[in-house]
């Protein structure tokens, strides 16, 4: 089995996974860096990393947005007509995870937010959601975003038959194994906002109980937790995190005319050396 792509050398390993290894390499020819992804199937219990591999392929080589990582190519190693290795060469990307360098100043953390907001603006542009948004898949590199991991995104109105998703950035919708939308991302969002501002991560049930039972444990808002946060912000995380679809904000164009109220807002009169309180919580659970 190949464990390179021709015309490219491995320069590091710069990441692990259950079944995957992602390695920066550069092309002989030019001379630019790409990451390449290799996911090797062992066993029967392996068919769902390849399957995300394979989506994760199919959605972002359809993308084309500085803030998706994108994906370039593909290759694919079958015996007895099952895919038993895949490599995927994706563009290269710097950076920290939003979960190992949570922003201090609320400024930052609102322009950060809008950032990641445009980006899954354009992704539903597209025709996906990604589903999975978490501190973890948002990788930080200055003022640069780039949200990455698309193996569990899929069409929107795609209805799954398992659930998919990261303990306490899941939406109700995707417990029940309902149709998702752009609202879907809205809630993991709305989440990782919270995560954000607070150092808390928003209460979630992953049982899928009845309506009542799947939001569990939530006590204070963002701004009971720090009085700082202006609270049209502290309300916009709240509606984020709305159980009912419905409820929440239609789409990330609405969420982001709301981060810019908030953004006025804070601009017009709080000290915006205010810094959010340390991390109360760290737990943005890696999957």
């Amino acid at each position: 089995m190949p464990t390179s792509w021709p015309g490219y050398r491995t320069i590091s390993q710069i990441g692990v996974g259950a079944r995957s290894t992602i390695s920066r390499v550069v092309c002989d020819k030019s001379g630019d860096s790409f990451a390449l992804k290799r996911v090797v199937r062992n066993g029967p219990d392996d068919d769902r990393f390849i399957e995300q591999a394979e989506n994760e392929f199919a959605v972002s080589s359809q993308i084309d947005h500085p803030s998706l990582r994108r994906s370039l190519d593909i290759q694919r190693t079958r015996k007895w007509f099952k895919t038993r290795e895949l490599l995927i060469l994706m563009e290269y990307v710097t950076g920290q995870t939003l979960d190992d360098i949570r922003p201090e100043q609320l400024p930052r953390s609102i322009a950060l937010f809008k950032k990641i907001a445009e980006a899954l603006h354009s992704l539903h542009k597209a025709g996906f959601v990604h589903a999975d948004i978490k501190p973890n898949n948002i990788l930080i590199d200055g003022d640069a975003v780039k949200i990455i991991d698309f193996g569990q995104s899929c069409p929107i109105g795609h209805k799954k038959d398992r659930i998919q998703g990261t303990p306490d950035y899941i939406a109700p919708e995707q417990v029940r194994k309902m149709p998702l939308d752009e609202r879907t991302d809205v809630f993991n969002l709305g989440a990782t906002m919270y995560w954000v501002l607070t150092g808390h991560t928003f209460p979630t049930d992953m049982q899928g109980h009845s309506e009542s039972n799947t939001i569990k444990g939530l006590k204070r808002t963002p701004k009971e937790i720090n009085e700082e946060i202006p609270a049209t912000l502290s309300a916009l995380v709240m509606d984020c995190c709305t159980e009912n679809p419905q409820n929440r904000p239609k789409d990330m164009h609405q969420l982001i005319s709301r981060l810019n109220v908030a953004e006025d807002i804070l601009n017009g009169g709080l000290d915006t050396d205010k810094k959010l309180p340390q991390d109360a919580t760290r737990s943005a659970r890696k999957n």
